[in-house]
């Protein structure tokens, strides 16, 4: 059944991931106008120090909302929730319309993190749960794309416009947001699970229209029981041993993701190309690095099942990791003023969308998947918010660092540090991540538990159920 019959799904999963960019617009955003902050004539005199703090308060305080963000979804839907998502990107470009200081852009940034932490929280639960099986893993990279052409319209856009005419622009994506996702229905996962089996049938066929089959609600609804049988805790993800290993791998690879220097490069970009001096202009560069982010991100999700999970990631991590040692090098030959340079200028406009291209084909994209394969059911949404708080607490190490280590020590040993740490997760990936293309829950999970922990696995009209651990 082709993909173009499942327009009503397409929609909904547009509309929802609107959220996720706009949280794009927010990481993009810094990359042209902290070059307007820290221009001599700025009307807000920014500091490097300060620009730093720019870049990572929006990160840090995203690690504040996904817990509120689960539990809100369980109580309110997935989509009330995504909702709320909209109100501290709001607020927070209003903020940036008036300010007239650091320090109300460092609140505007403060907002704008806790909706960034809820988009990223609630948006895989809501297309996951309303998608048909066939095109899920499509829907699913609707995420990453969505959020590539934030960043992009912010690279595009930022450096001929001032920051209010910018930030006009970038508060009409959630308001776009709001007035579009308000027509799409809930997740009928949530109307089950709250026992209103007829309003879960009205969500499922305006979702599936002509394709609705009452087979598939009645498997959702068998699904859905058996799952509320089993209660998970907190502590079962270190107390027991295949969450504990499942854990370990997924922050490994999510380390190597954010410590490989992506964020840092997008956005800190238009200052980085700026600095390079490679031929091509600091603004045009930016463009040309949005570009392959977005175009890379939309053909990622062909790969995924094709070549495989590991193969991916580890192809990613050697690719960040020798750009990096490139760029590197380019950037210690230049603080040499060596006579070596003139010829050197063409490495940053090439190396650099290499760098993108590589992150963006395996790092971006293939831990997403791998986290909704790694968890048994009842524990997946703890562990997906203990991850996401990590997440959020690794990339705003990164994006503080990047800048004092960048000022203090040069640009070259931020790049170097970010090539010997993409080395590093390519030996953790290919020494402790199993493979799991093409294979049944049931059957990575038998990779993760010991023999001693005993898993059950239930199934209902091909759909994998219950997952119960008995120690």
């Amino acid at each position: 059944m082709g993909t173009s019959r499942k327009w009503r799904e397409y929609m909904a999963a547009l509309s929802a991931t609107l959220i996720t960019a706009a949280a794009g617009t927010t990481v993009g955003w810094t990359s042209p106008t902290l070059v307007m902050l820290m221009a001599p004539d700025s009307p807000i005199q920014t500091s490097p120090d300060q620009s730093s703090w720019i870049v990572s308060l929006m990160i840090l305080f995203s690690a504040i909302s996904p817990i509120p963000a689960s539990y809100l979804a369980d109580k309110i839907g997935t989509k009330k929730t995504l909702l709320l998502a909209a109100i501290p990107y709001i607020i927070g470009w209003i903020l940036v319309m008036l300010a007239n200081n650091v320090a109300t852009i460092y609140v505007s940034r403060l907002i704008s993190g806790l909706g960034y932490g809820i988009a990223y929280t609630a948006a895989p639960m809501y297309l996951g749960e309303i998608a048909s099986d066939k095109v899920r893993g499509a829907m699913a990279t609707l995420i990453t794309v969505m959020s590539k052409f934030g960043i992009l319209s912010q690279y595009a856009i930022g450096p001929y416009v001032s920051m209010l005419a910018l930030a006009s622009f970038n508060i009409a994506i959630p308001i776009l947001f709001v007035v579009t996702f308000s027509t799409m229905p809930e997740s009928p996962y949530f109307f089950i699970k709250s026992g209103r089996l007829g309003q879960a049938e009205r969500s499922l066929k305006k979702l599936r229209g002509k394709e609705f089959f009452r087979e598939e609600l009645d498997s959702m609804a068998n699904l859905v029981n058996e799952n509320m049988k089993e209660k998970s805790r907190w502590k079962d993800l270190v107390t027991v041993g295949g969450n504990r290993k499942g854990l370990m791998i997924l922050l490994g690879i999510y380390f190597t993701q954010q410590f490989c220097g992506s964020t840092a490069i997008i956005s800190y970009a238009q200052q980085i190309f700026g600095a390079a001096d490679g031929g091509l202009g600091a603004k045009e560069s930016c463009i040309l690095f949005g570009s392959v982010q977005l175009l890379t991100s939309a053909i990622s999700s062909q790969l995924v099942d094709r070549l495989g999970r590991k193969p991916l990631l580890l192809v990613s991590s050697c690719g960040v990791g020798l750009a990096n040692i490139i760029i590197g090098a380019y950037f210690f030959v230049k603080d040499l003023d060596s006579e070596y340079l003139v010829g050197l200028k063409f490495i940053p406009i090439v190396v650099i969308p290499i760098f993108i291209f590589s992150y963006t084909i395996g790092l971006a994209t293939v831990p997403f998947a791998i986290t909704s394969e790694i968890f048994p059911t009842n524990i997946k949404s703890k562990a997906t918010c203990v991850i996401q708080i990590c997440v959020a607490l690794m990339t705003f190490a990164v994006t503080k660092l990047f800048q004092v280590v960048k000022d203090n020590l040069g640009e070259y040993v931020a790049f170097w540090g970010f090539g010997v740490l993409s080395v590093t997760g390519v030996i953790f990936i290919l020494v402790l991540l199993p493979e799991t293309k093409g294979q049944s829950f049931a059957a990575i999970q038998e990779k993760l538990y010991t023999p001693s922990e005993k898993v059950v696995y239930e199934k209902q009209n091909g759909h994998t159920g219950n997952v119960r651990i008995d120690l």
